[in-house]
């Protein structure tokens, strides 16, 4: 989980392929309202992203694996957990305004637009029980760091 530009798509992939799991990205997910906000760079507000939370849960219940989703939310998070038992594990990519900021001016192929960054952060609740990865390491090592961190031993 993360705000936007945080690395969730590729350090989730890379989780996954790590794990031997599949991967979801929640991004491929969105209908095409939200996409044209999010690319207008309007946040979206709750009522347009309550039914794909509910989208990405259904897929992510029947598929399993890793979610890269931003899950800014406890409230969110919620919806996203409902049923999955055992509860999983919630890796935050914790990466500065700044840092963000730059990569998403760069950043081709993705239709949020760097607009919508300053709401991700004031919308953001970090779980106090979560694995943090910070923006200083490459993805190779922050997928280790993360896979140290849950003690898969994988």
């Amino acid at each position: 989980m993360g705000v936007s530009g945080a690395g969730k798509s590729t350090i989730g992939a890379l989780l996954a392929a790590r794990l031997g799991l599949p991967f979801l990205d929640a991004d491929d997910l969105h209908p095409p309202a939200n996409v044209e906000r999010l690319a207008a760079g309007v946040p979206l507000s709750d009522a347009e992203r309550w039914p794909w939370l509910a989208a990405v849960h259904r897929a992510w219940r029947d598929r399993g694996g890793v979610l890269a989703c931003s899950a800014l939310r406890q409230a969110y998070r919620a919806v996203l957990f409902e049923g999955i038992d055992p509860a999983p594990a919630i890796v935050l990519l914790r990466v500065a305004p700044a840092v963000v900021a730059a990569r998403l001016s760069v950043r081709e192929g993705h239709f949020a637009s760097p607009l919508i960054l300053p709401s991700q952060f004031e919308a953001l609740e970090e779980p106090p029980d979560a694995i943090t990865a910070g923006s200083g390491l490459p993805p190779g090592a922050a997928v280790e760091a993360i896979v140290a961190a849950l003690g898969t031993g994988s």
